[in-house]
Protein backbone atom coordinates (compact mmCIF):
# COMPACT_ATOMS: atom_id res chain seq x y z
CA UNK A 1 0.00 0.00 0.00
CA UNK A 2 2.87 1.97 0.10
CA UNK A 3 2.34 3.82 -3.29
CA UNK A 4 -1.55 4.55 -2.48
CA UNK A 5 -2.88 8.09 -2.74
CA UNK A 6 -3.69 8.57 0.53
CA UNK A 7 -6.72 10.92 0.00
CA UNK A 8 -8.59 8.51 -1.34
CA UNK A 9 -7.42 5.60 0.18
CA UNK A 10 -7.83 6.78 4.08
CA UNK A 11 -10.72 8.94 3.75
CA UNK A 12 -14.10 8.84 1.76
CA UNK A 13 -17.86 8.62 3.09
CA UNK A 14 -20.48 6.76 2.19
CA UNK A 15 -24.19 8.09 2.50
CA UNK A 16 -27.24 5.68 2.63
CA UNK A 17 -31.12 5.65 2.94
CA UNK A 18 -30.58 3.99 6.31
CA UNK A 19 -27.21 2.30 8.03
CA UNK A 20 -28.07 -0.27 10.24
CA UNK A 21 -25.36 -0.19 12.80
CA UNK A 22 -25.45 -3.22 14.55
CA UNK A 23 -28.39 -2.45 16.99
CA UNK A 24 -30.52 0.03 15.11
CA UNK A 25 -31.38 1.87 11.92
CA UNK A 26 -30.37 5.20 11.13
CA UNK A 27 -32.43 7.23 8.40
CA UNK A 28 -30.25 9.32 6.31
CA UNK A 29 -27.50 8.48 7.34
CA UNK A 30 -23.33 7.92 6.68
CA UNK A 31 -20.63 6.29 7.34
CA UNK A 32 -17.18 7.92 7.34
CA UNK A 33 -14.02 6.26 6.76
CA UNK A 34 -10.28 6.78 7.67
CA UNK A 35 -7.81 4.07 6.64
CA UNK A 36 -8.98 1.02 7.86
CA UNK A 37 -11.43 1.88 10.55
CA UNK A 38 -14.52 3.32 10.65
CA UNK A 39 -14.33 7.20 11.65
CA UNK A 40 -17.85 8.56 12.35
CA UNK A 41 -21.66 7.47 11.46
CA UNK A 42 -23.65 10.88 11.48
CA UNK A 43 -26.10 12.54 9.36
CA UNK A 44 -24.48 12.88 6.19
CA UNK A 45 -24.60 16.98 6.32
CA UNK A 46 -22.19 16.49 9.47
CA UNK A 47 -20.13 14.64 7.43
CA UNK A 48 -19.76 16.88 4.46
CA UNK A 49 -15.75 17.69 3.55
CA UNK A 50 -14.22 15.10 5.47
CA UNK A 51 -13.84 12.71 2.32
CA UNK A 52 -14.46 11.49 -0.63
CA UNK A 53 -18.47 11.08 -1.05
CA UNK A 54 -19.96 8.06 -2.63
CA UNK A 55 -23.53 8.08 -2.32
CA UNK A 56 -25.52 4.61 -2.01
CA UNK A 57 -29.26 3.98 -2.99
CA UNK A 58 -30.03 1.35 -0.26
CA UNK A 59 -28.86 0.03 3.34
CA UNK A 60 -25.56 -0.20 4.81
CA UNK A 61 -24.92 -2.29 7.19
CA UNK A 62 -21.76 -4.05 9.06
CA UNK A 63 -20.40 -7.07 6.89
CA UNK A 64 -22.11 -10.22 8.31
CA UNK A 65 -19.93 -12.68 10.54
CA UNK A 66 -20.47 -16.57 10.28
CA UNK A 67 -20.29 -18.30 13.66
CA UNK A 68 -20.23 -21.86 11.92
CA UNK A 69 -18.23 -22.29 9.01
CA UNK A 70 -15.48 -25.46 7.42
CA UNK A 71 -14.14 -23.39 4.69
CA UNK A 72 -10.63 -24.04 5.22
CA UNK A 73 -11.14 -28.40 5.12
CA UNK A 74 -13.46 -27.52 2.28
CA UNK A 75 -11.88 -25.39 0.60
CA UNK A 76 -14.20 -22.98 -0.16
CA UNK A 77 -13.27 -20.08 -2.38
CA UNK A 78 -12.67 -17.16 0.38
CA UNK A 79 -13.28 -14.00 -2.51
CA UNK A 80 -17.15 -15.60 -3.13
CA UNK A 81 -17.85 -15.53 0.46
CA UNK A 82 -16.64 -12.26 0.82
CA UNK A 83 -18.29 -10.60 -2.16
CA UNK A 84 -21.48 -12.26 -0.68
CA UNK A 85 -22.05 -10.03 2.10
CA UNK A 86 -19.23 -12.33 4.99
CA UNK A 87 -16.02 -10.37 6.11
CA UNK A 88 -15.25 -12.22 8.93
CA UNK A 89 -16.11 -16.51 9.36
CA UNK A 90 -15.27 -18.43 12.00
CA UNK A 91 -13.94 -21.57 10.71
CA UNK A 92 -15.24 -24.44 13.27
CA UNK A 93 -13.15 -27.33 12.16
CA UNK A 94 -10.65 -27.48 9.64
CA UNK A 95 -6.49 -27.09 9.35
CA UNK A 96 -5.00 -25.05 11.81
CA UNK A 97 -4.17 -21.63 10.92
CA UNK A 98 -3.70 -18.30 12.98
CA UNK A 99 -6.28 -15.53 11.84
CA UNK A 100 -6.07 -13.58 8.88
CA UNK A 101 -7.89 -11.10 6.71
CA UNK A 102 -9.79 -8.03 7.35
CA UNK A 103 -7.26 -6.29 5.07
CA UNK A 104 -9.25 -6.67 1.89
CA UNK A 105 -9.58 -10.17 2.23
CA UNK A 106 -12.06 -12.47 4.41
CA UNK A 107 -11.40 -12.17 8.04
CA UNK A 108 -10.85 -15.66 9.04
CA UNK A 109 -10.41 -17.21 12.56
CA UNK A 110 -10.15 -21.01 12.97
CA UNK A 111 -10.39 -23.58 15.44
CA UNK A 112 -8.13 -26.04 13.94
CA UNK A 113 -8.66 -29.51 14.36
CA UNK A 114 -11.26 -30.81 16.38
CA UNK A 115 -10.69 -32.47 19.47
CA UNK A 116 -12.69 -35.99 19.80
CA UNK A 117 -12.29 -39.50 21.43
CA UNK A 118 -10.04 -41.79 19.27
CA UNK A 119 -11.99 -43.36 16.41
CA UNK A 120 -15.20 -40.48 17.24
CA UNK A 121 -16.47 -38.09 15.04
CA UNK A 122 -15.46 -36.43 12.47
CA UNK A 123 -13.57 -39.31 11.66
CA UNK A 124 -16.17 -42.21 10.83
CA UNK A 125 -17.03 -39.52 8.19
CA UNK A 126 -14.77 -37.29 6.86
CA UNK A 127 -11.23 -39.27 8.09
CA UNK A 128 -8.63 -37.43 10.30
CA UNK A 129 -6.49 -35.58 8.38
CA UNK A 130 -6.60 -31.65 8.93
CA UNK A 131 -10.29 -32.02 10.87
CA UNK A 132 -10.13 -34.28 13.61
CA UNK A 133 -7.44 -34.90 16.90
CA UNK A 134 -7.72 -37.83 18.64
CA UNK A 135 -7.25 -37.42 22.62
CA UNK A 136 -7.57 -40.01 24.84
CA UNK A 137 -6.50 -38.95 28.08
CA UNK A 138 -6.22 -35.54 29.80
CA UNK A 139 -2.39 -35.44 29.62
CA UNK A 140 -2.74 -35.84 25.83
CA UNK A 141 -6.05 -33.28 25.70
CA UNK A 142 -3.86 -30.76 27.06
CA UNK A 143 -0.96 -30.95 25.42
CA UNK A 144 -3.48 -30.59 22.17
CA UNK A 145 -5.20 -27.39 23.35
CA UNK A 146 -1.52 -25.88 23.45
CA UNK A 147 -0.65 -27.45 20.30
CA UNK A 148 -4.03 -25.43 19.04
CA UNK A 149 -2.91 -22.21 21.19
CA UNK A 150 0.59 -21.81 19.60
CA UNK A 151 -0.85 -22.44 16.62
CA UNK A 152 -3.24 -19.72 16.47
CA UNK A 153 -6.72 -20.95 17.36
CA UNK A 154 -9.14 -18.76 17.84
CA UNK A 155 -11.40 -21.27 20.04
CA UNK A 156 -11.35 -24.83 20.88
CA UNK A 157 -13.81 -27.20 19.18
CA UNK A 158 -14.87 -30.37 20.78
CA UNK A 159 -17.14 -33.43 19.44
CA UNK A 160 -19.57 -35.35 21.56
CA UNK A 161 -21.33 -36.85 18.50
CA UNK A 162 -22.27 -40.44 19.19
CA UNK A 163 -24.08 -40.62 15.03
CA UNK A 164 -27.32 -41.67 14.62
CA UNK A 165 -29.56 -38.71 14.37
CA UNK A 166 -32.30 -38.60 11.46
CA UNK A 167 -31.81 -35.96 8.93
CA UNK A 168 -28.49 -34.66 10.34
CA UNK A 169 -26.86 -32.75 7.21
CA UNK A 170 -23.04 -34.34 8.80
CA UNK A 171 -23.98 -38.06 7.74
CA UNK A 172 -26.85 -37.27 5.13
CA UNK A 173 -24.64 -37.71 1.78
CA UNK A 174 -21.60 -39.47 3.54
CA UNK A 175 -21.09 -43.11 4.48
CA UNK A 176 -19.26 -43.61 7.37
CA UNK A 177 -16.71 -46.25 7.12
CA UNK A 178 -18.27 -47.66 9.97
CA UNK A 179 -21.60 -47.05 11.78
CA UNK A 180 -22.49 -45.33 15.06
CA UNK A 181 -22.33 -45.06 18.10
CA UNK A 182 -19.18 -43.16 18.12
CA UNK A 183 -16.84 -42.81 21.07
CA UNK A 184 -17.30 -39.60 22.75
CA UNK A 185 -14.63 -38.22 25.44
CA UNK A 186 -15.18 -38.78 28.63
CA UNK A 187 -16.03 -36.15 31.30
CA UNK A 188 -12.60 -35.91 32.92
CA UNK A 189 -11.22 -35.46 29.50
CA UNK A 190 -13.73 -32.48 28.87
CA UNK A 191 -13.05 -30.95 32.22
CA UNK A 192 -9.57 -30.95 30.84
CA UNK A 193 -9.71 -29.57 27.59
CA UNK A 194 -11.99 -26.31 28.77
CA UNK A 195 -9.84 -26.03 31.95
CA UNK A 196 -6.27 -25.79 29.73
CA UNK A 197 -8.94 -23.25 26.74
CA UNK A 198 -10.02 -21.14 29.49
CA UNK A 199 -6.42 -20.89 31.13
CA UNK A 200 -5.55 -19.62 27.55
CA UNK A 201 -8.40 -17.24 26.88
CA UNK A 202 -10.07 -19.41 24.19
CA UNK A 203 -13.90 -20.19 24.58
CA UNK A 204 -14.74 -24.26 24.02
CA UNK A 205 -17.47 -24.73 21.60
CA UNK A 206 -18.83 -28.30 20.98
CA UNK A 207 -20.49 -30.31 18.16
CA UNK A 208 -23.46 -32.33 19.56
CA UNK A 209 -26.95 -33.67 18.18
CA UNK A 210 -29.08 -34.80 21.48
CA UNK A 211 -29.51 -35.01 24.98
CA UNK A 212 -26.30 -37.25 25.76
CA UNK A 213 -23.57 -34.32 24.25
CA UNK A 214 -25.86 -31.75 25.85
CA UNK A 215 -25.76 -33.27 29.61
CA UNK A 216 -21.49 -33.94 29.23
CA UNK A 217 -21.60 -30.33 27.91
CA UNK A 218 -23.16 -28.44 30.82
CA UNK A 219 -21.02 -30.83 33.36
CA UNK A 220 -17.92 -29.63 31.85
CA UNK A 221 -18.47 -26.44 31.56
CA UNK A 222 -18.58 -25.89 28.02
CA UNK A 223 -18.93 -22.69 27.13
CA UNK A 224 -21.12 -22.68 23.55
CA UNK A 225 -23.23 -25.40 21.46
CA UNK A 226 -22.13 -25.35 17.90
CA UNK A 227 -25.49 -26.07 16.94
CA UNK A 228 -28.68 -25.94 17.62
CA UNK A 229 -29.39 -29.62 18.85
CA UNK A 230 -30.65 -32.26 16.07
CA UNK A 231 -32.53 -34.49 18.16
CA UNK A 232 -35.15 -33.29 21.15
CA UNK A 233 -33.50 -31.51 23.89
CA UNK A 234 -35.58 -32.24 27.21
CA UNK A 235 -36.94 -28.66 28.70
CA UNK A 236 -34.71 -29.53 32.30
CA UNK A 237 -31.61 -29.42 29.90
CA UNK A 238 -32.59 -25.91 28.14
CA UNK A 239 -32.65 -24.52 31.46
CA UNK A 240 -29.88 -25.66 32.71
CA UNK A 241 -28.61 -24.24 29.67
CA UNK A 242 -29.85 -21.04 30.15
CA UNK A 243 -28.81 -20.37 33.86
CA UNK A 244 -25.31 -21.28 32.72
CA UNK A 245 -25.11 -18.63 30.08
CA UNK A 246 -24.23 -20.98 27.43
CA UNK A 247 -24.67 -19.66 23.79
CA UNK A 248 -25.70 -21.32 21.01
CA UNK A 249 -25.01 -20.95 16.97
CA UNK A 250 -27.95 -21.47 15.02
CA UNK A 251 -27.45 -23.51 11.67
CA UNK A 252 -31.04 -24.32 11.10
CA UNK A 253 -30.93 -24.01 7.15
CA UNK A 254 -28.92 -26.77 6.92
CA UNK A 255 -30.46 -29.04 10.29
CA UNK A 256 -34.07 -28.05 8.66
CA UNK A 257 -34.50 -32.00 8.13
CA UNK A 258 -33.79 -32.88 11.53
CA UNK A 259 -36.81 -34.31 13.73
CA UNK A 260 -36.01 -31.88 16.60
CA UNK A 261 -34.27 -28.51 15.78
CA UNK A 262 -37.16 -26.26 15.35
CA UNK A 263 -38.72 -27.24 19.04
CA UNK A 264 -35.29 -26.79 20.40
CA UNK A 265 -34.38 -23.59 18.87
CA UNK A 266 -38.46 -22.56 20.41
CA UNK A 267 -37.15 -23.49 23.61
CA UNK A 268 -34.10 -21.95 23.86
CA UNK A 269 -34.90 -18.37 22.84
CA UNK A 270 -37.90 -18.62 25.05
CA UNK A 271 -35.42 -19.58 27.74
CA UNK A 272 -33.54 -16.71 27.04
CA UNK A 273 -30.90 -17.73 25.14
CA UNK A 274 -30.76 -15.78 21.74
CA UNK A 275 -29.02 -17.04 18.99
CA UNK A 276 -26.23 -16.50 17.17
CA UNK A 277 -26.07 -16.95 13.32
CA UNK A 278 -24.13 -19.11 12.40
CA UNK A 279 -24.89 -21.65 8.86
CA UNK A 280 -22.59 -24.61 8.51
CA UNK A 281 -21.09 -22.87 5.48
CA UNK A 282 -19.21 -25.57 3.28
CA UNK A 283 -22.30 -27.65 3.43
CA UNK A 284 -23.88 -28.05 0.10
CA UNK A 285 -27.13 -26.80 0.78
CA UNK A 286 -25.61 -23.63 2.05
CA UNK A 287 -25.17 -20.36 0.18
CA UNK A 288 -21.29 -19.48 0.08
CA UNK A 289 -22.27 -15.83 1.59
CA UNK A 290 -24.98 -14.30 3.88
CA UNK A 291 -28.32 -17.02 3.80
CA UNK A 292 -31.08 -15.75 3.89
CA UNK A 293 -33.15 -18.57 4.75
CA UNK A 294 -30.93 -18.83 8.03
CA UNK A 295 -31.94 -15.38 9.08
CA UNK A 296 -35.97 -16.16 8.52
CA UNK A 297 -35.68 -19.22 10.05
CA UNK A 298 -34.16 -17.76 13.35
CA UNK A 299 -37.25 -15.10 13.20
CA UNK A 300 -39.94 -17.66 13.05
CA UNK A 301 -38.31 -20.11 15.43
CA UNK A 302 -38.79 -17.16 18.14
CA UNK A 303 -42.22 -17.43 17.03
CA UNK A 304 -42.37 -13.57 17.54
CA UNK A 305 -40.03 -13.58 20.34
CA UNK A 306 -37.84 -12.15 17.89
CA UNK A 307 -37.56 -9.12 15.74
CA UNK A 308 -35.74 -8.48 12.25
CA UNK A 309 -33.54 -6.28 13.91
CA UNK A 310 -32.31 -9.27 16.65
CA UNK A 311 -32.09 -11.31 13.97
CA UNK A 312 -29.75 -9.13 11.99
CA UNK A 313 -27.79 -8.19 15.36
CA UNK A 314 -27.24 -11.99 15.60
CA UNK A 315 -24.95 -11.66 12.71
CA UNK A 316 -23.22 -8.86 13.13
CA UNK A 317 -23.02 -6.67 16.44
CA UNK A 318 -23.68 -9.76 18.89
CA UNK A 319 -21.24 -11.48 16.95
CA UNK A 320 -18.81 -9.47 17.38
CA UNK A 321 -19.01 -9.35 21.11
CA UNK A 322 -19.26 -13.08 21.12
CA UNK A 323 -15.53 -13.18 19.28
CA UNK A 324 -14.67 -10.96 21.68
CA UNK A 325 -13.74 -8.56 19.23
CA UNK A 326 -16.43 -5.58 19.44
CA UNK A 327 -16.81 -2.91 17.98
CA UNK A 328 -16.79 -5.38 15.10
CA UNK A 329 -19.64 -6.11 13.77
CA UNK A 330 -20.60 -2.78 14.64
CA UNK A 331 -20.49 1.04 12.31
CA UNK A 332 -20.13 2.68 15.32
CA UNK A 333 -16.69 4.70 15.42
CA UNK A 334 -13.50 2.86 15.96
CA UNK A 335 -14.93 -0.13 14.59
CA UNK A 336 -12.65 -2.35 11.81
CA UNK A 337 -14.00 -0.58 8.29
CA UNK A 338 -15.88 -3.59 7.57
CA UNK A 339 -19.64 -3.30 5.46
CA UNK A 340 -21.84 -4.13 3.24
CA UNK A 341 -24.47 -2.19 1.26
CA UNK A 342 -27.99 -3.67 -0.36
CA UNK A 343 -30.73 -1.73 -2.15
CA UNK A 344 -33.58 -1.76 -0.51
CA UNK A 345 -34.60 -2.09 3.04
CA UNK A 346 -33.48 -5.51 4.42
CA UNK A 347 -35.28 -5.52 7.74
CA UNK A 348 -38.27 -6.10 5.10
CA UNK A 349 -36.75 -8.41 3.13
CA UNK A 350 -33.45 -10.91 4.28
CA UNK A 351 -33.29 -12.38 0.57
CA UNK A 352 -31.70 -8.66 -0.55
CA UNK A 353 -28.35 -9.56 2.28
CA UNK A 354 -26.91 -12.41 -0.27
CA UNK A 355 -26.89 -10.21 -2.89
CA UNK A 356 -24.95 -7.06 -1.68
CA UNK A 357 -24.20 -4.36 -4.22
CA UNK A 358 -20.91 -2.72 -1.80
CA UNK A 359 -18.51 -5.22 0.14
CA UNK A 360 -16.06 -3.10 2.00
CA UNK A 361 -13.22 -4.94 4.16
CA UNK A 362 -10.55 -2.70 5.63
CA UNK A 363 -8.62 -0.32 3.34
CA UNK A 364 -8.70 -0.85 -0.53
CA UNK A 365 -11.18 -3.05 -1.63
CA UNK A 366 -14.79 -2.49 -2.23
CA UNK A 367 -16.60 -5.61 -4.02
CA UNK A 368 -19.74 -4.95 -6.26
CA UNK A 369 -19.09 -1.26 -6.19
CA UNK A 370 -21.77 -0.24 -9.07
CA UNK A 371 -25.40 -0.32 -10.02
CA UNK A 372 -26.47 1.92 -6.71
CA UNK A 373 -23.23 3.78 -5.93
CA UNK A 374 -22.21 7.01 -7.08
CA UNK A 375 -18.60 8.97 -6.59
CA UNK A 376 -18.55 12.75 -6.13
CA UNK A 377 -15.25 14.31 -7.18
CA UNK A 378 -12.88 12.32 -9.32
CA UNK A 379 -11.61 8.97 -9.57
CA UNK A 380 -7.87 7.90 -9.60
CA UNK A 381 -8.13 4.62 -10.31
CA UNK A 382 -10.87 1.71 -11.02
CA UNK A 383 -10.06 -1.45 -11.83
CA UNK A 384 -13.02 -3.84 -12.39
CA UNK A 385 -12.81 -7.13 -12.04
CA UNK A 386 -16.06 -7.76 -14.00
CA UNK A 387 -17.52 -7.08 -16.67
CA UNK A 388 -19.92 -3.79 -16.92
CA UNK A 389 -23.12 -3.83 -16.18
CA UNK A 390 -25.82 -5.38 -17.88
CA UNK A 391 -28.24 -2.37 -20.14
CA UNK A 392 -31.27 -2.60 -17.66
CA UNK A 393 -29.06 -2.33 -14.42
CA UNK A 394 -27.01 1.00 -16.08
CA UNK A 395 -30.96 2.40 -16.64
CA UNK A 396 -31.83 1.26 -12.93
CA UNK A 397 -28.76 2.71 -11.60
CA UNK A 398 -29.35 6.40 -13.34
CA UNK A 399 -33.38 6.21 -12.67
CA UNK A 400 -32.37 5.70 -8.70
CA UNK A 401 -29.71 8.98 -8.84
CA UNK A 402 -32.62 10.70 -10.79
CA UNK A 403 -34.98 9.75 -8.00
CA UNK A 404 -32.27 10.76 -5.31
CA UNK A 405 -31.48 13.96 -6.39
CA UNK A 406 -28.74 12.60 -7.67
CA UNK A 407 -25.49 13.99 -9.16
CA UNK A 408 -24.93 16.99 -11.79
CA UNK A 409 -23.85 16.58 -14.76
CA UNK A 410 -20.65 18.23 -13.57
CA UNK A 411 -19.90 15.35 -11.06
CA UNK A 412 -17.13 13.36 -12.22
CA UNK A 413 -18.27 10.13 -11.09
CA UNK A 414 -21.61 9.51 -12.46
CA UNK A 415 -22.08 6.26 -11.85
CA UNK A 416 -18.91 4.71 -11.17
CA UNK A 417 -17.46 1.29 -11.30
CA UNK A 418 -19.03 -2.27 -12.81
CA UNK A 419 -20.50 -5.01 -11.34
CA UNK A 420 -16.85 -5.64 -8.96
CA UNK A 421 -14.76 -2.65 -8.81
CA UNK A 422 -11.74 -2.25 -6.43
CA UNK A 423 -10.97 1.52 -5.71
CA UNK A 424 -7.15 2.11 -6.29
CA UNK A 425 -4.63 5.20 -6.76
CA UNK A 426 -1.88 5.67 -8.49
CA UNK A 427 -2.93 5.78 -12.26
CA UNK A 428 -5.42 7.59 -13.46
CA UNK A 429 -8.16 6.94 -15.57
CA UNK A 430 -9.96 9.75 -17.28
CA UNK A 431 -13.72 9.79 -15.94
CA UNK A 432 -15.01 10.43 -19.23
CA UNK A 433 -13.61 7.03 -20.44
CA UNK A 434 -16.15 4.83 -18.10
CA UNK A 435 -18.83 7.41 -18.75
CA UNK A 436 -18.23 6.14 -22.48
CA UNK A 437 -18.11 2.79 -21.08
CA UNK A 438 -21.56 3.24 -19.85
CA UNK A 439 -23.32 4.86 -22.68
CA UNK A 440 -22.22 1.54 -25.13
CA UNK A 441 -24.33 -0.46 -22.97
CA UNK A 442 -27.86 2.10 -22.68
Amino acid sequence: TSGLNKKWTTRYVVAAERVFDGTRVLEQHAVAVSGDRIAAVAPVDRLRGTGRLIRFAGTLLPGFIDLHAHLLFDQTPQETILRHGLTTVRDTGGPLVPPSGGDGRLRVLGAGPILTAPGGYPIPVFGGHDIACEVPDVQTARAAVGQHVAGGAALIKVALEPGGSPGAPWTGGHQPTYPPPWPIPSLEVLRAIVDEAHTNGLIVSCHLSGPEGATLALEAGIDEWAHVPCDPIPHDLVARAAAAGVRVVSTLDTQSHCTGVANNARQLVEAGILLLYGTDLAHTDVPWGIDAQELLLMLHAAHGALTPLDVLSAATARAGEHLGLAPLGQLVEGAPADFIGVRGNPLERFKLLEYPDLVVSGINTAYNLGYSAYLSGTVDHALCRLPLPPRHAVRRARQSRRDAGGLGAGDAGGAVGAACCTVRAGQRVLVEKRRRQFRSFS
